[in-house]
């Protein structure tokens, strides 16, 4: 029987209480599932994967619930590299990839099937099915992912019978797994590297989600100018919860926590609070994506004047990121060295601030000494993908030291940012703040700008917001 709640207002289950939820109950095993339209893109994702590691076992967990607030979990989300050697989103499961003697691996799935209803573990248990939902039992699980489905609760005694088999891990993910196999740390951290490296160029079926995620986050925006009204009424709220409203309909939810920052707060790279005014007169920095329900992300940045028109100092300065990032995104083709596009923006950026006064020339001078970051903060750019900063764990060499290929998704984002306390600039350019981001699929003659259905230049933000806004 499971454990009692401390200070719960029951004091246990009767007898009869437990007879009666026992029984009466349909069969709801679903039989007409077909496989997922992901899976055979993971098999191939798994058979590349194989090739990298022969003869070692390869342990890939999804992950487990965190309670938040003594009753209730965070939302869960997988390991993105369990997601995409899998195509499955399930808590508390794991990839094992056993190698064969004549080569290769046998993949399966532990996956946590469905509460049975011979013990009281489906309504009383910390995973009860009646208060936590619906899960795939094993058979279905088998059916849609196109794996063998084991069930998750001895997977870490199996794991630690087997202890023969060289094995390898991704650590930091589920701690009972880590603890019931003995592996290598710096190994361990060569399959992770490797799981970033199989996401760096995304094939199809990838880049039709990502096209998914970025259209829906068009109309997220589209949605955050009609209702601009509401948050000069107010808050940075508003917009928020106008944006998370679209993706919840039409998607899993955010891809991360939007950034949606009015007047100084645009100067703060990942102003989250989101609890400031909204007024004419100021900009807006919206920065926020779409998640679809296969996990992938849009993630993308437009800078607006609330009022519906730039003043000509918000225009000169906004002008300036816009030149910046026809640079970077010119940059982007395949051939080209992934650090080639972050180069171009920054020493666009770079030659504005010289020419302003706010660096000290000449621009290769200012470039290489890094001076122009004191305003322009960040990278100017990241790949994109399952995880919004996709790839973080994968080799520098492949990333940010690599070549662009097709079929890479990344976002170029650059931006100026004008501190309110900075006294090296004039006083009316602090607390103003300024980034557009855009997600580009490198293709095999240069590259796709996916979230081109949002203007960019001033002048058709300006247009924009007029029809929309007005």
């Amino acid at each position: 029987m499971a454990k009692r709640r401390k200070n719960g207002l029951y004091g246990g289950v009767s007898e009869e209480l437990s007879a009666v939820m026992r029984t009466g109950w349909a069969d709801t095993e679903r039989r007409g599932l077909r496989l997922d339209e992901q899976a055979p893109y993971a098999a191939r994702r798994r058979a590349t994967l194989s090739a990298r590691f022969p003869g070692e076992r390869l342990v890939i967990p999804s992950g487990n619930l965190k309670v938040r607030s003594n009753d209730d979990c965070y939302p869960f989300r997988p390991y993105s590299g369990y997601v995409h050697m899998t195509g499955d989103q399930a808590r508390d499961g794991a990839l094992v990839m056993e190698p064969r003697a004549e080569g290769g691996h046998d993949a399966y799935c532990y996956q946590l099937p469905r509460d049975g209803r011979d013990d009281d573990e489906f309504w009383t248990g910390p995973s009860a099915e009646l208060w936590m939902g619906r899960r795939r039992s094993l058979a279905e699980s088998e059916r849609v992912l196109g794996l063998p489905c084991r069930d998750v609760r001895g997977a870490a005694d199996d794991l630690a019978a087997a202890s023969g088999v060289p094995t390898r891990i991704v650590r930091g993910v589920d701690p009972v797994l880590q603890a019931a196999v003995t592996t290598d740390e710096e190994l361990d951290t060569g399959l992770e590297e490797a799981l970033g490296d199989l996401r760096l160029v995304k094939d199809a079926w990838e880049i039709a989600e990502i096209r998914r995620a970025v259209d829906s986050t068009v109309r997220g925006f589209t949605d955050a100018v009609r209702e601009l009204s509401g948050a000069i009424a107010s808050s940075e709220r508003w917009i928020e919860g106008t944006f998370f409203r679209r993706a919840r309909l039409e998607g899993n939810g955010l891809g991360y926590g939007t950034i949606c920052a009015a007047g100084e707060h645009a100067t703060i790279m990942h102003w989250t609070d989101n609890d400031g005014p909204v007024r004419p007169g100021d900009l807006l920095l919206l920065d926020a994506g779409v998640e679809t329900h296969t996990l992938y992300t849009a993630d993308v940045t437009r800078t607006l004047p609330i009022g519906g028109t730039f003043t000509p100092l918000q225009r000169e300065i906004y002008d300036a990121v816009y030149e910046a990032q026809e640079a970077g995104m010119a940059a982007v083709k395949p051939g080209a060295h992934y650090r080639d596009f972050h180069d171009a923006a920054q020493r666009s950026l770079t030659a504005r601030l010289v020419e302003w006064g706010f660096v000290e020339g000449p621009v290769d001078r200012a470039y290489e000494l890094g001076l122009q970051r004191r305003f322009t903060m960040a990278g100017t750019g990241h790949m994109l993908g399952l995880d919004v900063h996709d790839c973080a764990q994968a080799r520098t060499t492949e990333y940010v030291d690599g070549v662009l290929e097709p079929g890479m998704v990344l976002t170029v984002e650059p931006g100026l940012y004008f501190q309110p306390d900075d006294l090296t600039v004039p006083e009316e350019w602090r607390g103003i703040g300024v980034r557009i981001e855009d997600d580009l699929v490198v293709t095999d003659g240069g590259h796709e700008n996916l979230s081109a259905g949002l203007p960019r230049s001033a002048d058709d933000v300006e247009a924009w917001m007029a029809e929309y806004a007005g």
